[in-house]
């Protein structure tokens, strides 16, 4: 089995806080975890905590799509400072 590249889509967004909706909408497809679908916003430390913690709660999205955000979400972790100890987005539902 081929396996992924390690590419990601993730690049860091300059302005942080909590996000208006309409704000939320003029931001870049790069700042999303799930980029296609404009899910789950990783413009902040918060926000990515958030979406580890929301990780296993999207839907609408296949394997791959959550492949890729996965890393972008670690990618975003790492911008941040924060350490995370889950290696696959697999490990997101058994969180303690």
């Amino acid at each position: 089995m081929e396996s992924m590249p390690e590419e990601t889509t993730w690049k860091p967004y300059t302005e942080s806080g909590k996000l208006s909706y309409v704000e939320k909408e003029s931001l870049p497809e790069s700042v999303f975890a799930f980029p296609e679908k404009r899910k789950e916003p990783l413009t902040d430390a918060n926000h990515v905590r958030d979406a580890l913690a929301r990780f296993d709660q999207v839907q609408g999205v296949t394997d791959e799509e959550k492949d890729l955000a996965f890393r972008n979400i670690k990618k975003a972790a790492e911008y941040y400072g924060l350490n995370l100890r889950e290696t696959d987005w697999h490990q997101l539902g058994n969180r303690h």
